[in-house]
């Protein structure tokens, strides 16, 4: 069924009848010619491209949970290029650009809104790399504004820029096609449409092992729901890539933490744009209902909870309650973490593993939701032609043996 306006309206005189399932919920083949661990948006995307952009229909998405019950539902939603090298700023950028048509692509409403980001400049020392980082955006193709201060309280009037602030505010780096959009939608949009083609999404299935043949080459997974044969395994299960690489028998340079978001009462709109503080750590945004999102750093130690722990939360919102005295008695509505997946430089790992047959998709960290798409547009491509996507080839496995890193930790949002 194809969503428009004509459907609403059919379907409201019809008494909402005619309703089927966005996508089956099918029990698994035994075998199939790719298999992608990860129910997310990137696993989801994968199998959507490899269905669309390379006619590869015998696809199975392998979700231990159910679809979009990781970080992909536990984000704060940012969607933005403003990175540094030029090879993290061509791909970003790209998915930036996927998005903005990503709502009439996939006939799914995903909420993009192009409300801007600003990144904060507390000091002397944040204005020089302001001033770095805006070279760098332009001379990479990316749209960069540097603002003043008092161009910055005219876009956020909530934040406090007075010359006696906690954190002074000395002007801020503005990318305006910058924006959010809504998490679910995102993820479920990606399901629809690779269910339409054929892809057979499976929740409730926990992948415990790899099958390997004789000559060591990938032949299938083993899950809770049998045995699935295949020569292409492809993993984007974010946080928890190191234990599917255990399976296979080699280590990752990943360490899993939690990243910790926050979602207050509902409020009259008081910020139409997303405010990063690099100095803090904070970054938050508005919602459509009107709830603040707020997010900030990492719990600092390696963990699988999807909770957090109580002294970040202390921190984060006594950093806003600093920034934006008028909302220090808003009240949280929940909270929640994503358990990320950090790599050395803060980029991340898009390619061929020590496995012949297993692929992955991983080492995002805090950037995994804004690369949903470019993420499955470069996965699904090597997946299909076992050649890496133009965009990924500096992002492979080897630079960790070669060198080759790609420092973006700054970029990312997140001093890690």
């Amino acid at each position: 069924m194809r969503y428009s306006a004509w459907t609403i309206f059919k379907q409201g005189l019809t008494g909402q009848r005619g309703w089927r399932p966005a996508w089956r919920s099918p029990d698994p083949k035994p075998e199939y010619d790719v298999v992608v661990i990860g129910g997310g948006g990137h696993g989801l995307a994968t199998a959507y491209y490899l269905a669309k952009t390379h006619g590869i229909h015998r696809v199975a998405v392998l979700e231990k949970g159910w679809i979009g019950g990781g970080n992909s539902g536990r984000n704060t939603t940012a969607i933005r290029s403003n990175y540094y090298y030029r090879s993290s700023a061509r791909m970003y950028d790209h998915s930036l650009k996927l998005y903005e048509g990503l709502s009439k692509e996939l006939n799914y409403n995903v909420m993009f809104s192009q409300r801007g980001s600003i990144s904060l400049v507390h000091s002397h020392h944040d204005l020089e790399l302001a001033h770095r980082q805006h070279g760098a955006m332009r001379l990479n193709g990316v749209d960069a504004e540097l603002l003043s201060t008092a161009e910055v309280a005219q876009r956020v009037p909530v934040l406090d820029v007075s010359p006696d602030a906690r954190f002074p505010v000395l002007g801020g780096l503005l990318q305006r096609r910058a924006g959010t959009a809504r998490h679910d939608a995102v993820v479920w949009g990606y399901a629809r449409a690779a269910d339409a083609l054929g892809v057979d999404i499976i929740q409730n299935c926990e992948v415990t092992g790899l099958r390997r043949g004789p000559d060591g080459t990938a032949i299938g997974v083993e899950t809770t729901r049998g045995l699935i044969g295949t020569r292409r395994i492809g993993v984007a299960v974010a946080g928890h890539s190191g234990r599917l690489a255990e399976m296979g028998g080699f280590r990752l340079p990943i360490t899993s933490y939690a990243l910790q978001a926050f979602v207050s009462e509902p409020l009259k709109p008081v910020l139409d744009t997303i405010v990063i503080s690099p100095a803090t750590g904070v970054y938050m945004s508005q919602s459509d209902k009107g709830g603040l999102v707020i997010g900030g750093m990492l719990d600092r130690y390696p963990s699988y909870a999807q909770r957090g722990n109580m002294p970040v939360i202390i921190d984060v919102l006594g950093n806003v309650a600093a920034q934006y005295p008028a909302l220090g008695r808003v009240r949280l509505l929940r909270q929640w973490a994503g358990i990320v997946d950090v790599v050395p430089d803060s980029s991340p790992i898009i390619g061929a593993s020590p496995v012949p047959g297993l692929f992955l998709n991983c080492g995002w960290g805090t950037g995994g939701f804004k690369a949903i798409p470019v993420g499955g547009t470069m996965f699904a491509h090597h997946l299909a032609t076992d050649e890496p996507h133009p965009l990924a080839e500096p992002f492979s496995l080897e630079r960790f043996t070669t060198g080759a890193l790609i420092d973006e930790a700054a970029g990312s949002g997140i001093a890690h």
